[in-house]
């Protein structure tokens, strides 16, 4: 009995003896990964990289206030002179200081409060969705229009004041905003009460992720809710917070407009200033773009070894599980 068989399509090998249609495979694949890579490349290059690079090398001139840029005057080179003055000028020390107190706070407060929120709204109760829009609404709002509102009812004569007259708690009535002693207090409640939505919102996420099971299970065993909460929920709610606090410090370093907004900039001068604020006030107002230039480097470099840094011991454990090798 005589067997038919079809041919089936010529596989020719290719140099090294690799099959020309697996290489060709592979070269569609790498036209793939550039045709949808290269437009985010592009404007993350254009919009990151030589703005950073910009800015390292107008920090090391002195440029007019017109911006304008004379390479043939060398007398305009200062080298690093500008960082030299940065570090050692009171006001922006005092603005690294300020920032770092929003950023310590941020993590001693927002973290757990929004911790007890989220398991507070993940539990089952009346009206529960009404209460997680409430608190996320003020996440979404705008800052400026955030910072213009709370700017309003913080007046002296504002309604936070009038509504502490008419409970009676008048003693309590302060200059929110101008006076020196309380205006970083009064920022970090409105940082707190802009950005505590997102938390809560990121740890309600992380829950969605704790297995019931685990709960019930300790439970039976005789562990009050409590005891749950600490040795089954947190545990697996980790990645979650660890996540968030990275969030959290990038966002702190980088706090500018509800400062800018809410603060009048005598008062920010005194005890507000952060280094976000410092640098536009110097770079645009003050007419010194290269000292201006020479904030935000330093600024970049504070947050880029802070990134590094959380990334190699806090998330370490975290992105070798989502490190995956390729499938062949």
């Amino acid at each position: 009995m005589t067997t038919l068989t079809t041919p089936g399509p010529a596989v020719t090998a290719g140099p090294g003896g690799t099959p020309r249609r697996r290489i060709g495979r592979s070269t569609r694949k790498r036209a793939e990964i550039v045709f949808f890579v290269a437009p985010a490349l592009i404007l993350f290059v254009g919009f990151v990289i030589v703005p950073v690079a910009l800015a390292a090398v107008y920090s090391l001139f002195n440029l007019p206030a017109a911006f304008r840029w004379d390479m043939l005057n060398a007398d305009r080179f200062v080298g690093l002179d500008n960082y030299v003055r940065a570090l050692t000028t009171p006001e922006f020390l005092k603005a690294i200081g300020n920032t770092f107190f929003i950023l310590f706070l941020s993590l001693l407060i927002q973290g757990p409060l929004a911790i007890a929120v989220a398991l507070l709204l993940h539990r089952r109760m009346k009206g529960r969705a009404v209460f997680r829009l409430m608190i996320f609404v003020p996440y979404v709002l705008a800052e400026v229009i955030a910072g213009l509102s709370w700017k309003l009812l913080l007046q002296p004569s504002g309604g936070v004041n009038a509504m502490l007259e008419g409970l009676g708690l008048g003693f309590l009535q302060a200059n929110w905003l101008a006076d020196p002693d309380i205006a970083l207090w009064t920022i970090f409640f409105i940082l707190t009460w802009k950005y505590i939505g997102f938390a809560i919102l990121l740890m309600l996420a992380g829950l969605q992720g704790v297995p019931e099971e685990l709960g019930e299970a300790a439970a039976i065993d005789g562990a009050s809710w409590w005891q749950i909460q600490r040795h089954v929920t947190l545990p697996l709610l980790a990645p979650t917070i660890r996540i968030w606090a990275f969030l959290s410090i990038i966002g702190s370093l980088q706090v500018f407009d509800m400062v800018w907004v809410t603060v009048a900039p005598t008062v920010r001068q005194m005890a507000t200033e952060t280094m976000a604020t410092y640098m536009v006030q110097q770079g645009q107002f003050a007419g010194q773009p290269g000292y201006g230039s020479a904030i935000a480097v330093i600024l970049f470099v504070i947050s880029l070894v802070i990134a590094l840094v959380y990334q190699r011991f806090a998330l370490r454990r975290d992105l070798a599980g989502a490190v995956t090798s390729g499938v062949r």
